[in-house]
């Protein structure tokens, strides 16, 4: 029992401490871990003896003490330290990770956005409703292409055409020479998809159609005669009523011709000019006013009056053994039908309507020889050309130039030493000494019998205008078939606004000649400004009088005459601030995806890098404010009439003549309302307002959509622009059009669509064009969304999900470089989410299976 208390008082001896409790925690374990004692109680007075000392020794030394706490605070400080980073860590890595998640979500949960219920977002939802959706059936955009054309080997792609031409805003142009004894086949093929194309004139076209339709504006006289000019167009009843009988009364006017046997035989040069000034027709040449490419003067506003070889009425062909153009001889029979039918409509006696029309011919055939391809004067470098009025009239003294110009450009004062470009100098200088001949012709027997003069190679064709010049050369005077060429141009210049007849011929002639599309003969070339499309589109029209339907006509007529109405009409409605926006989204990217690209030649890319900088983007529209009283005072003094189309045309014509005059002296380039592409000015690169229309573009469209569309448009039309040759550039161009060609591969192959065949250069340079494009358009709008992270959705769509099935709708947008798209952009799709999270379902068609997995491209 006496060793009890011992025990005890070991215990309470520690208690009394007055060391705070962490400084006591050292000491306590050995304490706490002492054994009960047991056996040997000898031995544990030996033990509390030992212990006690051990005591003794650990009772509290103030240095000791002081040294230990030291510690204790340091090693508690860090580890409070690395609990407080880990703790830090850990908070900033959530809330990454929901950062991270709410911008997937933004970017890909569109269905929590707020839905866009617009009026121009409720019919885009309900177009979307009415197309294929390429997430929900993936097969038809494996499987489609546009008109239904199949890949084969024997084919070699889709391939529609022979080359492509130097630049975007040549996209109208049609070729003007076929190669004799061509097929029509590639023409043919290309038709067959053109109703489903999505094209952006024709988009354009129908949003100046609601505008001249509706009713707003109400006090602007200019305005209104635009619209009356419209509605006039429309009104084919009134058309029909009046028959010919008002071409036959211009005709009066002009003084008769030998064809009806009333005809006052008019000076040659006097009967030009007034054609040129009132009625805007050129038989023997064309006239553009435009800025000379040669002048490299920074900012340069000087333009000059251009004369070009004219639209020739009769068919022809470029011999390209011969390297001339012919008449082609397996038309002549229809083309003499046509001509025949026109003198009958016009009550010409059938007496005597053969000797004309035959010598028509002749005539025509003689101005075709003379005439060369656009790729045959850029050969021959006979683009540009410069000269004085007095040395033109030197060379082709046949013409009285500076009357027919002074007439043409008036009140706008000229001289001989004014200088004009020509485009084909040889042309004109022939085309003088054939009028001069006959003007002044001998015997017309001698000239068909000279063989240095071969115009018509058909033996029957020859053989019949031989014997009918033979015997009837002195019953006509002999500035006769001159003045029925005129007569007959200016028939053609008149014949939207005449009655279905004369359209329908025409119609019949183009069928005739194997133009399935609709396109007659009646061509021109639109190689140099933007306004060259507009001066002789009157004859593309007439052509598709039969296929187009009448309101597209009349806005092209209303817009001929009316385009500074028009101009100032779409600007009020463009959205400028989302337009600038777009553009300068596209135009960033695109220069950043510059730097990605792997380039075979530095100096090259310097050079590309360079150009690309100095260039500034913009929208292309007027810089001046509204000018509705300026344009009320210039409409002002002509009268259209409500009944009468055809005198409504007339008076549109002049107009338009003096818009020409205008541009001559004009100091900036005035937006061109029918343009549809991006184009280069100076070191501007130009965005038209006619782009920005819906269905392609609206303000109130989720961003996905407007750069699903729009943005894939512009960044496809820059890179066309400023890298033509990209492919012998850079690397990546095979890489990637290679890569995108196993894709396609793996469903066609399986899919039975044809033999394997490998890419022209070409072709690879249009796929990398257009998936780069794609890619282009949809970083625009990612890096759109960080800037803005709320954005519209439509049918509950995510905003990825949204732009991709937005692109989806463009399927074959009409452009030059069509031809060279081996698939349709719509398969790009697959591509893009073949290896990347950014689409939000996967996209495969299940009746096809891809064992191996392929390469991000």
């Amino acid at each position: 029992m006496s060793e009890i208390p011992g025990g005890l008082e070991l215990q309470i001896s520690v208690q009394p401490s007055s060391q705070p409790e962490p400084e006591r925690q050292l000491p306590t374990p050995p304490l706490f871990q002492l054994s009960l004692p047991t056996q040997d109680p000898p031995n544990i007075r030996d033990q509390q003896t030992q212990l006690q000392s051990e005591l003794q020794l650990s009772e509290p030394n103030p240095e000791l003490q002081h040294r230990a706490k030291t510690v204790w605070i340091t090693h508690r400080r860090l580890l409070l330290l690395l609990l407080g980073l880990s703790l830090c860590a850990a908070i900033l890595g959530l809330v990454y990770l929901m950062h991270h998640k709410l911008k997937n979500r933004n970017i890909h949960q569109g269905d929590t956005a707020t839905p866009c219920l617009s009026p121009a977002c409720q019919r885009a939802s309900a177009h979307l409703s009415m197309s294929a959706d390429p997430f929900e059936q993936p097969c038809d955009y494996f499987l489609f292409t546009c008109g239904s054309d199949r890949l084969s080997a024997d084919s070699g792609g889709r391939q529609r055409g022979q080359g492509i031409p130097g630049h975007p805003q040549n996209q109208k142009k049609k070729t003007v020479w076929t190669e004799s004894g061509g097929s029509n086949k590639a023409r043919e093929d290309r038709g067959l998809g053109e109703e489903k194309m999505l094209d952006r004139k024709t988009v354009l076209l129908q949003y100046l159609r609601e505008i001249l339709e509706s009713n707003d504006r109400p006090n602007s006289s200019a305005v209104q005669r635009a619209r009356g000019f419209y509605r006039s167009c429309l009104d084919t009843k009134s058309i029909e009523t009046a028959g010919a009988e008002p071409f036959l009364s211009l005709i009066q006017k002009l003084g008769g011709w030998a064809v009806s046997g009333q005809w006052n035989q008019t000076d040659f040069n006097s009967t030009l000019s007034l054609l040129m000034r009132d009625y805007s027709t050129f038989p023997f040449f064309n006239l553009y006013v435009g800025k000379d490419p040669n002048e490299n003067v920074h900012g340069t506003t000087k333009r000059y009056i251009q004369i070009d070889q004219p639209d020739l009425l009769i068919p022809i062909e470029w011999n390209s053994k011969t390297q001339k153009s012919q008449a082609k001889t397996q038309t002549l029979r229809p083309f003499l039908a046509s001509c025949q039918r026109y003198l009958a409509l016009l009550g010409a006696p059938a007496s005597s309507s053969m000797i004309h029309v035959g010598m028509f011919i002749s005539l025509s055939s003689e101005f075709a020889v003379a005439t060369a391809p656009l790729h045959y004067r850029l050969l021959k470098g006979q683009l540009y050309q410069r000269m004085t009025i007095k040395q033109l009239q030197h060379l082709a003294p046949a013409i009285d130039w500076l009357g027919c110009l002074h007439a043409a450009f008036h009140p706008l004062p000229l001289t001989e030493d004014d200088h004009v470009l020509l485009h084909n100098l040889p042309y004109i200088v022939r085309m003088s000494r054939i009028i001069d001949k006959w003007l002044n012709r001998h015997e017309l027997s001698s000239r068909y019998c000279d063989k240095k003069e071969p115009t018509i190679r058909h033996p029957k064709t020859f053989l019949f205008l031989f014997f009918l010049y033979l015997l009837l050369p002195h019953l006509i005077p002999s500035s006769s078939p001159l003045h029925t060429y005129m007569v007959l141009s200016l028939l053609h210049t008149m014949m939207p606004a005449l009655d279905s007849r004369f359209t329908g011929t025409v119609n019949n002639l183009s069928v005739s000649l194997g133009n399935s599309d609709g396109v007659s003969q009646f061509r021109y070339n639109l190689l140099y400004f933007q306004k060259v499309a507009l001066l002789i589109h009157i004859y593309i029209v007439v052509s598709f009088h039969q296929v187009a339907p009448r309101w597209k006509h009349c806005v092209l007529e209303t817009e001929r005459g009316f385009d500074l109405v028009l101009t100032d009409l779409l600007s009020e409605r463009t959205a400028h601030r989302e337009a600038e926006e777009i553009i300068q989204n596209i135009f960033s990217t695109f220069q950043s995806t510059l730097h990605e690209l792997s380039w075979t030649d530095l100096n090259s890319q310097q050079l590309v890098m360079k150009k690309v900088q100095s260039l500034k983007p913009r929208l292309w529209t007027t810089t001046e404010k509204f000018r509705e009283a300026e344009h009320d005072l210039l409409f002002s003094k002509v009268t259209f009439s409500t009944q009468s189309f055809f005198s409504n045309y007339v008076q549109l014509l002049s107009l338009w003549q003096n818009r020409q005059t205008k541009l001559l002296t004009q100091q900036k380039e005035a937006p061109d309302i029918l343009s549809v592409t991006p184009f280069l000015l100076g070191d501007e690169l130009l965005f038209p307002m006619g782009i920005f229309v819906p269905p392609l573009f609206h303000p109130t469209y989720p961003r996905a959509m407007n750069y699903g569309v729009i943005g894939f448009l512009f960044a496809k039309d820059i890179l066309h622009m400023l890298l033509p040759d990209i492919y012998s550039q850079s690397e990546t161009v095979h890489a990637v059009a290679e890569c995108v060609w196993a894709h396609y591969l793996t469903v066609a192959e399986n899919a039975d669509r044809g033999g394997v065949f490998s890419l022209s250069a070409a072709q690879q340079q249009e796929v990398w064009v257009q998936y780069s494009a794609l890619q282009i358009a949809l970083q625009a709008y990612h890096q759109s969304l960080k800037d803005q992270p709320s954005d519209t959705s439509i049918s509950g769509l995510s905003h990825t999900r949204l732009f991709l099935t937005s692109f989806s709708q463009l399927k074959c947008d009409s452009d030059t470089y069509r031809e060279f798209m081996p698939l349709e952009p719509s398969f790009l799709i697959t591509v893009i989410c073949a290896q990347s999270d950014l689409c939000p379902t996967s996209l495969q068609c299940p009746s096809i299976t891809q064992q191996h997995s392929l390469q991000t491209c």
